[in-house]
């Protein structure tokens, strides 16, 4: 079956097409500046890249065009839209709706727009999106896969929050967890290389990216995770603060005049890579800065190094033990400092990284074996896909249909 895999954004819309049958990418691309012009770029593996500036008025604009582009004699890869079998969605926030994958329906958008507050920069360009492809392809099916689901085996004492009870009640405030469809792909592939039954399994999965998330993953299934509520809590990040003393949030809007809205902005947007180190949210221009001998970078480094490994640490508490760590997204792939930092100290735990591996990880990444072959755990760099696992998603839900 071919899958139409759709991640919209506030302004954009990320697609790709797969055949879930082999698991290839016939096309991927972008539509961008949605709703301000409108670009796409698009790309089919043996065919130039194509990009173009055409108008987009809104998001089913834009999904008509990556169809007409999708089926497109010179520039396509399928001959007209029945060939998509399906589309699947990645949604960032199913609340406490949802605790796997959902075929779309009335209901379905109707229990997602009740969502909004827990996730108001993510779920509006997913209901978006949704509403173009139904616009665009109206006789197709549709799916939606939520970053919330796999971390809905969370134990009640993991995920409860120690506040008023009437408050969780009230609005559903609980830790939810993210990136669960890069930790449950990864976990998948780890769970295949470690050399035991996966119920007897003791994982730390590290998504690190822009947003980066850290699970604890027993027997398979998620236990305890570092994003909370929303996606603010955690691990630092590239502009996000993550855990900090809650006080310090009265504290500042006190000192410095800010509304609720203005916080949430800085938290979100002006802390964490940025804010600590005054260079960049992007770890490979921290990562510069630092080796030019720039304090508030190496700073900004060491903490998340150091995070890392604490949540590491207290996660293989939690589950009695460790087997494996993965390190996966585009810092936890690409940045083997922030990898050795991480396991530096580990080794009473058995984690024994082998440091010339780790530095030269060959081109293109694959999954890679970091640690030491004798060390009783595993630390492993597995490339993370999360588009593969929604295609797979998507189309076991509609073939069932």
């Amino acid at each position: 079956m071919n899958v139409l895999v759709v991640n919209a954004g506030s302004s954009s819309l990320k697609y790709q097409l797969f055949d879930t049958a082999s698991g290839q990418v016939k096309a991927k691309g972008l539509c961008e500046r949605i709703g301000i012009g409108g670009r796409i770029i698009h790309k089919v593996p043996g065919k130039e890249d194509y990009v173009a500036d055409l108008e987009m008025k809104n998001h089913s604009d834009a999904t008509k065009i990556l169809v007409q582009t999708l089926t497109d004699k010179k520039l396509g890869c399928i001959s007209d839209m029945s060939e998509i079998g399906a589309v699947g969605h990645r949604v960032v926030h199913g609340g406490p709706y949802f605790s796997g994958s959902v075929l779309v329906n009335d209901d379905v958008v109707e229990k997602l727009q009740l969502c909004r507050d827990l996730a108001p920069l993510h779920t509006g360009p997913s209901l978006m999106g949704i509403k173009g492809c139904t616009d665009a392809m109206p006789n197709t099916p549709q799916v939606l896969v939520f970053d919330t689901a796999f971390h809905q085996t969370m134990p009640e004492e993991a995920y409860f929050y120690p506040i008023a009870y009437e408050y969780y009640e009230k609005y559903h405030i609980r830790r939810y967890g993210f990136h669960g469809t890069s930790h449950r792909y990864v976990t998948g592939e780890m769970l295949k290389l470690l050399d035991k039954p996966a119920e007897d399994t003791k994982i730390v999965t590290c998504h690190l990216g822009n947003g980066s998330s850290i699970s604890a993953v027993k027997g398979g299934k998620v236990i305890d995770t570092t994003m909370g509520f929303t996606p603010l809590d955690g691990v630092e990040m590239g502009t996000r603060c993550g855990t900090i003393d809650p006080a310090i949030v009265s504290f500042l809007m006190e000192k410095e005049n800010m509304t609720p809205a203005q916080m949430n902005e800085f938290l979100n947007k002006k802390c964490g890579f940025l804010g600590v180190s005054g260079v960049s949210s992007d770890c490979r221009d921290i990562t510069a800065a630092m080796e030019a001998g720039n304090h508030r970078a190496a700073l900004a480094f060491k903490i998340l190094g150091y995070q890392i490994k604490k949540y590491i640490g207290s996660y293989a508490a939690a589950m009695g033990g460790l087997d494996g760590i993965v390190f996966t997204a585009g810092i936890g792939e690409n940045t083997h400092q922030i990898r050795s930092l991480a396991c530096k100290g580990l080794e009473f735990l058995g984690v024994e990284l082998d440091e010339e591996v780790n530095a030269n990880v060959p081109r293109p990444i694959g999954t890679t074996l970091l640690s030491k072959k004798d060390a009783p755990v595993k630390v492993y760099l597995i490339p993370t896909n999360e588009e593969l696992m929604i295609a797979k998603d998507t189309a076991e839900i509609v073939s069932a249909m």
